[in-house]
């Protein structure tokens, strides 16, 4: 039997009373798809609506992630909506959907609404406005924006920017997305206005009697809405061409459904009474609204549910009324709909008797994306019990009541006395929650208000929230309390003590709140390893939230005798974000193709659903599901491995493991150090290690045996962080160090030396599309065909060779493209390639895997996190003298790429600042987590972390600017770096000048210290941060490549190169490059794919090389061309066409095919000694930020970030902006958002998916983003294609510029209250982090310190 059956063993009478009563229901299911009816007669119960989609071949809705966080899933639901009685279009999670919720309705998908040859308005603007790199997640967001037009024809900014609140996206940075997006908004004079999501406006605050300030020309006191606009060229969009509701699906009638199998029955009552009675007969049913919770129980937790009631369709439980007293709410009703329920409940109710409304409508706010609101009811929240729900405080806080009914009896349940334990309540097992009815507030002396802290301002569960409400007399005595807190206990609990003392207290003595504050201490004693951490962080959020609604309330009451703390209320807002491009950077040197703007070449195939990724691609007759089961120990003993029980389950087909290689030595990977097995043998070294692989007819057959198999463990010690290892000495061999000048004798005699520790955390890839492949055999001669999502396909088909046993001329390893890949895909993604075709061999048959997200992150490694030890010697002139540093990453349980990533974070640790003595070393600590790999910047963000860092305290201990002390020791044109290069093009002190010119920088750094000197509790920081990243592979014989160029009879051209497309728009650029060199059309030249038997022996598609690289190979294979084709051009004349070209030169015998190659010269560093050129250039940038954080929540918002980057003569500007766009906010995100965490008694990560795992959404963008490229400048000594400079990885390190910005901030927050010390702050610059590095009475008060012995419930390595 499989594991995870968890719900309580039924007596075999009731599910033959079950039987009985559903005898008479409906089995077929009926729905329109596209505007095509759909009959399924024998719908499989076990699927869900994303599965379904994709097996009927509808691949452009992707899958992310599984668990409704990244909306790349997003298809639109149309359906009558039973509370607001229209038609409603809802975004919804596919991958969470149950195929029994689209019963009479009408799904649509982005291949329902355009195509390339017919695209719709939403699909062309986002192709051309290049808002899709990856494409991975293009549909969804597509599709969140079809659903808000539908529903919107005419929507507001706001409209626009909250619509994608559900969906992320890794590449683009989401500016170019959002401005494609707003092209379709209504847009307000105004971005404060209420309309727009702000607290209103000037003139909205003010009455008709103000004006707003952004309206001069405002006569009628009326905030005048801007038309939008169809930019030229473009589609108009018309809302009555759209998908009409199918008009038969008006007159659907809803049947009761039951259909299934002997595994799993679905029932869809239509009527409460049918939904009682089977509750009656089967109280453990399971009872499903949105299933936004209970798919992720059965995908990731194994859980299995044979009787599951979907009562999404049953209109009763979706009404709403307004009572004299209260609201009642039916427990079915969506949230999406509650926020619009609660928002007429303000209005009908007035301002103060609707403030648990107003609650309510905050909280949803924030409360997951829309998708998930589309879905997702209160009564759902309710009975899943978490103890972090958003909107549970509130009902407990107003008092509400549920409604619970059974068959026999209605009950009503005080929502105080609802929660009994964690995820357990007081809902009787046969009752169902009807109804919530939730009191108005009194009409004089109630307050109530709500607030919630996350990792994440939008779509993100709560670290903690609360609802406090406290009811007052004429003499302000407090006559009733509520303080209920989320977060803070394993279910939603009231402060007991706290309210104790509340009561009878005069709220305006300012005894109260110390009285309340030490309450709240008590009532939250959390101790240093409580579940979920951050034990001081939440019980500080406690207080702050307090202290927050205690001065709001003084606020509201309006009197003199006490002083308010008007700082305290409220949080941060942001304005529609916005952000400005210098589309001229490039006319002085554009050409007839290169250096102009064009989309990336795909874009409009990922916008309509039509381009395919490796499991788009059609399933092979015989094929086989692969999943990897994984070691759950971090280090430990295989003691055994017993696969036979799930060899017995349905479905399954084999087990492979490293017994089925050709030999022991087959089993061995690894680059530069093969020293990492595909399968385990007889020992784990991390958890997630590949075990084995079970082969099954469908994923899930697959996925429901690897829970089967049974490893027993004999446990070993384990080492996880950087510090663990230091003690223990466990490193890799693998030392380098760069040793310039006397460091000993500068330090010495200098006249300031200090000294300090950097920490920087690491970071997961997050690329949308997970490691994917299909190893296909041939019938002849042991040959393989391997779709693998590479950025190294050489290497795959190395490595394949050897498992298959094999020479590498019988295997082919194709890419056509790849959802993303960030460095992830570089040498990981070769383990489940390997592993495949180990598959594929032994059962002789196509073997197919695609891991969910959570196996993803397990098994391809992250950032190495980085700890440094530094001494830096300087003079009083601020001028440094001396650099001494011992660098550590965590380098996982194998080498990987460790040691190079190491090698660059030494030579980057400089920054871009001279320093005549260096002294770097650098190791790898050996620990036993996942190996770390290679991500975008490959060291390098980690080496200019360590240099921005000694410079921000050293400016600190000297007491002088940072920018001054960047200033005074910035490299100048021509000077030499601790590796001895000399620096050319050297254009950092321009930039360093022309941003702070032209953002205004210290304009705006006077404004933020006027701004610090009259807000206490906010503070605003501002950092301007330059970078220079060295371009080649340090592994010098990686820096050639090759490529091959057909012309075809018609003077088409075929183009091969030996790198590899995920987003980065290499293909866009190489196409440009052969269409430029060959004189045609940029539309007559096409790329295949990139595949091991067209190009051969390539280097992997890394290290921001690859346009150098490839473009150079193409342009010596166009060279060849056009010699070749030079006497036909002289004959025929400069108008011939290349088919008029090609059709002469072919009948006159010439090779129309040429084979390119380039070697990057001059490059070979040798370590040690300290000689030769290490990098072949540098790319340079500079970055200013500005923020604003809240002190007591940590909470934060980018205000401004203005970026500059030197990419020499672009080959295409807009592919530039979006690489610099997209990597600023994924720096942004590693710096700030993006934790990792481990569990410290499991030894297994934590932080597995996009639930725990924050990367940045849509409004974590700065609000003004600019970007630029350096112009009006000369590159005399780049010898590059084009002279354009490498691009992918450098702008990444300028999302530091907002962590230094925090850390400005911090220092000002700190100032505020005394605390001169210098600070040291390690990254990421979490919410957490920053309020703990805050410095006032309550963060000092609510400190918890670990007692002996005592560990934190997280690891971060």
């Amino acid at each position: 039997m499989a594991p995870g059956l968890v719900e309580p063993a039924v007596a075999p009478e009731s599910v033959r009373s079950l039987s009985t009563l559903t005898n008479e229901y409906d089995e077929t299911l009926r729905f329109y798809l596209n505007g095509t009816k759909v009959r399924l007669d024998r719908a499989d119960p076990e699927v869900t609506l994303l599965e379904y989609l994709r097996g009927v071949g509808l691949t452009g809705t992707k899958l992310g992630c599984a668990e409704g966080g990244c909306g790349a899933c997003t298809v639109v639901v149309s359906q009558y909506n039973p509370t607001t009685k229209v038609i409603y279009h809802a975004s919804v999670n596919a991958c969470l959907a149950p195929l029994v919720s689209v019963d009479g309705k009408h799904v649509i998908t982005v291949e329902g609404i355009g195509s390339v040859k017919r695209p719709h308005p939403v699909q062309e603007r986002i192709a051309m406005g290049n808002g899709s790199q990856c494409g991975f997640c293009t549909p969804g967001i597509v599709m969140s924006m079809y659903a808000l037009l539908r529903n919107k024809p005419d929507p507001s900014e706001h409209d626009v920017e909250e619509a994608f609140d559900g969906n992320l996206c890794r590449c683009t940075g989401y500016r170019p997305i959002l401005d494609s997006a707003q092209t379709f908004s209504k847009k307000s004079a105004c971005e404060k206005t209420t309309s727009n999501g702000g607290s209103g406006c000037c003139m909205e605050k003010n009455g008709n009697g103000g004006g707003c300030c952004k309206d001069k020309d405002n006569v009628d006191g009326e905030v005048k809405d801007i038309k939008r606009f169809t930019p030229p060229g473009f589609i108009e969009y018309k809302p009555d061409t759209e998908l009409i509701f199918p008009p038969s699906l008006r007159k659907h009638e809803f049947k009761a459904l039951a259909f299934g199998n002997k595994r799993k029955k679905w029932f869809r009552p239509v009527t409460l009474q049918q939904l009682l009675e089977i509750k009656s007969v089967y109280p453990s049913a399971k009872i499903i609204g949105g299933s936004t919770e209970t798919q992720i129980e059965v995908k990731f937790k194994g859980m299995q549910y044979t009787a599951s009631v979907f009562v999404g369709d049953i209109p009763e439980l979706r009404q709403f009324s307004f009572e004299p007293e209260h609201l009642e709410i039916g427990g079915n009703v969506i949230l999406t709909d509650l926020e619009d329920i609660a928002k007429k409940a303000v209005e009908h109710y007035g301002e103060t008797r609707g403030q648990p409304f107003a609650a309510i409508l905050k909280q949803l706010r924030y409360f997951a994306g829309r998708q998930i609101r589309n879905v997702g009811t209160p009564a759902g929240n309710l009975a899943t019990a978490s103890p972090i729900s958003d909107l549970n405080p509130v009902f407990v806080a107003s008092n509400a009541v549920l409604i619970a009914k059974s068959l026999d009896q209605t009950v009503e349940l005080p929502m105080s006395e609802f929660f009994k334990g964690y995820r357990v309540t007081s809902l009787p097992p046969d009752a169902i929650i009807a109804s919530i009815r939730i009191p108005a507030a009194r009409p004089k002396g109630e307050y109530l208000r709500a607030y919630k802290q996350a990792k994440r301002k939008d779509d993100d569960i709560a670290i903690v929230n609360s609802a406090l409400r406290v009811v007052l007399d004429d003499s302000h005595i407090v006559k009733e309390c509520d303080l209920v807190y989320g977060g803070m206990a394993p279910i939603t609990i009231s402060a007991k003590k706290a309210d104790e003392v509340l009561k009878g207290k005069v709220w305006t003595d300012p005894a109260t709140l110390e009285a309340v504050m030490n309450a709240l201490e008590e009532d939250f004693d959390l101790r240093f390893g409580v579940p979920g951490g951050m034990a001081t962080y939440r019980k500080s959020l406690a207080l702050g939230f307090f202290y927050k609604f205690y001065n709001e309330v003084l606020a509201d009451l309006a009197v003199e005798i006490v002083k308010v703390d008007h700082q305290a209320i409220g949080e941060i807002e942001r304005i529609i974000s916005f952000g400005k491009k210098d589309h001229d950077a490039s006319l002085k040197y554009q050409q007839k193709i290169l250096g102009k703007e064009a989309p990336h070449v795909a874009a409009m195939k990922q916008c309509t659903g039509e381009a395919q990724y490796i499991d788009d691609l059609p399933v092979h007759q015989n094929e086989l599901f692969g999943r990897m089961v994984l070691s759950s120990k971090a280090h430990a003993k295989i003691v055994s491995v017993d696969v036979s029980a799930a060899l017995e389950l349905p479905g399954v087909y084999d087990y492979v493991d490293h017994t089925c290689l050709p030999n022991p030595e087959a089993n061995w990977w690894g680059a530069p150090v093969c020293d990492e097995t595909f399968f385990a043998v007889d020992e784990v070294f991390t958890a997630g290690q590949p075990i084995g692989m079970i082969l099954a007819d469908t994923s899930v057959h697959a996925e429901n045996a690897v829970r089967a198999v049974k490893v027993v463990y004999e446990d070993l010690p384990a080492i996880f962080t950087i510090e663990e290892a230091i003690e223990k000495e466990s490193f890799f061999d693998h030392y380098r160090y760069i040793n310039k000048g006397d460091t000993e004798k500068a330090i010495k005699d200098a006249d300031h030396v200090f000294t300090g520790v950097c920490r920087m955390g690491g970071q997961e890839h997050f690329y949308l599309e997970t490691q994917a492949c299909l190893a296909v055999p041939k019938p002849e001669d042991d040959e393989m065909e391997v779709f693998s999502g590479t950025q190294n396909p050489a290497e795959t088909q190395t490595y394949v060779a050897q498992v298959l046993g094999v020479a590498a001329n019988k295997v082919v390893c194709r890419v056509k493209r790849m959802g993303g890949g960030f460095g992830g895909k570089e040498t990981r993604s070769i383990q489940l390639a390997g592993i495949c075709a180990a598959a594929a061999k032994k059962v002789n048959r196509p073997v197919r895997c695609m891991l969910n997200r959570d196996e993803d992150i397990m098994t391809s490694g992250q950032r190495h996190a980085f700890l440094t030890r530094w001494k830096v010697a300087v003079n009083k002139d601020g001028k440094l003298q001396a650099l001494d540093a011992d660098v550590y990453a965590n380098a996982g349980w194998s080498q990987d790429l460790s040691g190079a990533v190491v090698d660059r974070a030494l030579s980057h640790s400089d920054g871009v600042y001279m320093i005549p003595n260096v002294h770097v070393r650098g190791r790898l600590a050996k620990t036993n987590t996942v190996s770390n790999t290679a991500f975008r910047g490959f060291g390098g963000p980690q080496g200019m972390f360590i240099s921005e860092t000694y410079m921000s305290e050293i400016a600190d201990h000297l007491n002088i600017p940072v920018e001054k002390l960047r200033d005074i020791n910035m490299y100048k044109p021509g000077e030499i770096t601790h590796y001895n290069q000399e620096l050319k093009d050297w254009h950092v002190p321009l930039m360093y000048k022309q941003v702070q010119e032209e953002s205004e920088y210290e304009r705006r750094r006077q404004e933020c210290e006027e701004f610090n000197k009259t807000h206490k509790w906010n503070k605003r920081g501002m950092a301007i941060i330059p970078t220079k990243f060295g371009i080649s592979f340090t592994a010098i014989f990686l820096n050639q490549a090759g490529a091959l160029v057909h012309i075809y009879h018609d003077g088409s051209i075929l183009l091969a190169h030996g790198g590899t497309e995920m987003g980065q728009g290499l293909h866009t650029k190489m196409i440009m490059i052969a269409a430029e060199a060959l004189k045609v059309p940029q539309d007559a030249v096409f790329i295949s794919e990139t595949a091991t038997n067209t190009v051969a022996n390539t280097s992997s598609t890394a290290a921001s090389a690859s346009s150098d690289l490839n473009g150079y190979a193409i342009w010596n294979a166009c060279e060849q061309l056009n010699e070749r084709l030079e006497p036909y051009r002289q004959k025929l004349g400069s108008d011939a066409t290349m088919k008029e070209l090609a059709h002469a030169a072919y009948f006159d015998r010439v090779n129309l095919s040429a084979n390119g190659f380039y070697k990057t010269p001059d490059i070979g560093y040798v370590w040690g000694p300290n000689t030769g050129q290490m990098f072949f250039y540098f790319t340079q940038g500079v970055t200013a930020a500005e923020v604003e954080i809240d002190t007591l929540t940590g909470d934060w918002t980018c205000l401004r970030a203005d970026i500059k980057m030197d990419v020499g003569r672009s080959i295409n500007p807009a592919i530039d902006y979006g690489q610099i766009e997209g990597a600023f906010v994924q720096g942004q995100g590693l710096f700030t958002t993006e934790e990792l965490l481990w569990h410290r008694a499991s030894g297994q990560m934590f932080t597995k998916g996009p639930g725990a795992y924050k990367i940045p959404g849509f409004r974590d963008i700065p609000q003004e983003f600019n970007v630029s490229i350096l112009k009006d400048v000369e590159w005399e000594n780049l010898r590059t294609i084009q002279r354009s400079r490498g691009v992918g990885e450098p702008p990444l390190f300028m999302g530091s510029a907002v962590f230094f910005a925090i850390r400005d901030a911090l220092q000002a927050a700190r100032k505020e209250f005394g605390e001169e010390e210098v600070l040291q702050l390690y990254s990421p610059a979490t919410v957490e982090r920053i309020r703990t590095s805050c410095a006032d009475p309550i963060i000092k008060r609510a400190t918890v310190t670990p007692k002996e012995g005592e560990k934190s419930f997280f690891l971060t390595i």
